[in-house]
């Protein structure tokens, strides 16, 4: 009987030392994994198409808090962290191993500048979002876009049926305004203006166009604004010499 217990507490000692053993590899592991010294993220690839921003600065955009290791690292709050610079759309992140974070970045698309005489680093997209940056990277013209701040999906509406019709016929838009009423006023390169109104946009800007041949051959001076506000014809007005 003795060997028999003798046997018995060795087989057991040898799976409690077994059972210790492995759980401590595996906490080992999980602190080794944990800690961004033993597994680094060591290559940060930045991807997409950049015209605003460099890679240097969407490097900056995460310098200010540790990454982690390669398995404590979130992708999501990194992403998070990127979304957070304002020329920044969208972000997607993956680890790749042994040591790369590749970020692919879409930069915002500005339509044109928003309210700037109230905001003067706003700008805003297609999709009706504003976003405030440094606009010295700016190197193309904008349209000067103003209307209410809750409406700037409309603006950005409007502004787009206007210009796509105007262009078509050789006249670009520098400025658009939305009042309060949501009118439309609306400045062309030339300097002329139009003075829209609230309704039937599509339809005076066609009669705009389809009399301009006629009022630029009967002016006497340069024109400064032209009034669709009517149901038939229009109302101009010439500048002073």
């Amino acid at each position: 009987m003795a060997a028999v217990r003798w046997q018995f507490w060795l087989g057991f000692s040898f799976f409690i030392s077994v059972v210790v053993g492995a759980i401590a590899g595996a906490v080992s592991l999980y602190y080794l994994a944990m800690d961004a010294n033993e597994v680094p993220l060591k290559r940060l690839v930045v991807q997409g198409e950049l015209h605003y921003l460099d890679r240097t600065e969407v490097r900056q955009a995460l310098a200010g808090e540790p990454l982690g290791s390669f398995f404590s690292a979130d992708v999501d709050v990194i992403r998070e962290r990127l979304e957070a610079h304002p020329w920044i759309a969208q972000a997607s992140v993956r680890k790749e191993w042994p040591d790369v974070l590749r970020v692919f970045v879409v930069e915002q698309q500005p339509l044109g500048h928003w309210n700037e005489q109230q905001r003067p680093n706003a700008l805003v997209t297609r999709d009706g979002e504003v976003f405030e940056v440094d606009k010295t990277e700016i190197d193309v013209l904008l349209p000067k876009l103003s209307g209410p701040e809750h409406a700037v999906k409309e603006t950005v509406e409007q502004y787009q049926q206007v210009h796509e019709l105007l262009e078509l016929n050789g006249h670009t838009v520098v400025a658009l305004t939305l009042t309060e009423r949501f009118a439309v006023d609306v400045e062309l390169m030339s300097g002329i203006k139009l003075h829209i109104g609230r309704e039937g946009l599509l339809e005076r800007v066609q009669r705009f166009i389809d009399l301009f041949p006629t009022i630029i051959r009967h002016k006497t001076q340069p024109i400064d604004y032209v009034d669709l506000r009517y149901d038939t014809g229009v109302a101009v007005a010439w500048k002073q010499q």
